[in-house]
């Protein structure tokens, strides 16, 4: 028999919530929360802490779960220092030990969406792991479009990933937007 384990990680209460007509209330994250925990789920993206006021409250006092619950959200604003940027705060102040950060992988986003160069898309993911890292917190990096981004640039989709394990990342998220 195999001593290797498949780790289940679930985020309908974040990516379902973006389903068109879902609006998931505090009392609804509490219970399906508790039934994912129940299934035997290892991590359960709850939300993203400071996003809304739901998401918010579920984090302040988060329900005792057998699960780990991971509060989601994304790498640093650019031109901000991870201690100035409200939006890492309300992650890093979340009542749990596991965060999920999202970072721009596809060079195109890089250019396009945050208006920043590659290296500096580079930096926002090591300082940002560093700072979840120092701060206790497990750290796993969803790589935002890594597919479409890996068929553009694969060395610098590689580059981001690689960026972000040899800053702490415990587990690397390929995000799979497309159907890559």
């Amino acid at each position: 028999m195999s001593k290797e384990k498949i780790y289940i990680f679930d985020t309908t209460l974040r990516d379902g919530a973006q389903t068109q007509g879902v609006d998931f209330s505090l009392d609804d994250k509490i219970k399906l929360s508790s039934a994912l925990s129940s299934l035997g789920v290892n991590f359960i993206e709850g939300g993203w802490p400071g996003a809304n006021q739901t998401d918010t409250s579920f984090f302040d006092s988060p329900p005792k779960l057998d699960s780990e619950l991971v509060a989601f959200g994304m790498t640093k604003r650019p031109g901000r220092s991870c201690d100035n940027d409200p939006g890492i705060s309300s992650i890093v102040n979340a009542n749990v030990n596991t965060v999920c950060i999202v970072g721009k992988t596809w060079d195109f986003h890089v250019e396009k969406a945050l208006g920043i160069s590659n290296n500096e898309n580079l930096e926002n993911i090591s300082d940002t792991a560093k700072y979840f890292i120092k701060n206790n917190k497990e750290f796993m990096f969803d790589a935002e479009h890594f597919f479409d981004g890996y068929k553009n640039n694969k060395e610098y989709a590689l580059s981001c990933i690689n960026t972000a394990y040899k800053n702490g990342a415990r587990w690397i998220v390929l995000c799979d937007t497309n159907g890559g």
